[in-house]
């Protein structure tokens, strides 16, 4: 397994790792996101692959990619609120259906830390959807904690 930062030709591959993620964000909640995988979709990768404070690491095996991680730092200055923050933000993150549960995960993971480290960021962040529970025993098995909650709280 080789983990290394996409290049331009990497993102229609990249592209059909993030229809699976979307897929699994449809069907968990249905009442958020719309269904299909729309040319808007596709072509947010691209702007996140031209962004200066964004990466997109790729996991390639012997048959191609088979995971992706887009990541982002945030560098906020203080506020009356908040002291100063550098972080890395992995906006998007996610392993070929095909072959889960194999050690690329664990290993993207490693390098999106690595990278992390690199630009001197603090902490690494991430959000996911409550429903998808494969997702939150990964992101806990490589250490990630909670430290904020997000509630609803439907009215009808």
């Amino acid at each position: 397994m080789m983990i290394r930062f996409a290049t331009e030709a990497d993102l229609p591959r990249v592209n059909e790792l993030r229809a699976q993620v979307n897929a699994l964000h449809i069907a968990g909640k249905p009442e958020v996101f719309r269904p299909g995988f729309s040319p808007e979709l596709q072509e947010h990768v691209y702007t996140l692959f031209s962004a200066p404070v964004h990466a997109i690491l790729v996991a390639e095996g012997e048959c191609g990619i088979v995971g992706f991680a887009c990541v982002k730092l945030v560098d906020r200055p203080g506020s009356p609120y908040r002291l100063p923050q550098k972080f890395l933000d992995v906006d998007e993150f996610g392993v070929d259906e095909a072959v889960r549960r194999q050690g690329t995960g664990r290993a993207l993971f490693e390098a999106v830390r690595e990278h992390a480290r690199a630009l001197g960021a603090e902490r690494i962040e991430l959000n996911m959807w409550e429903f998808n529970q494969d997702a939150l025993k990964f992101y806990e098995a490589v250490g990630f904690r909670t430290y904020r909650r997000y509630m609803e709280y439907d009215v009808e």
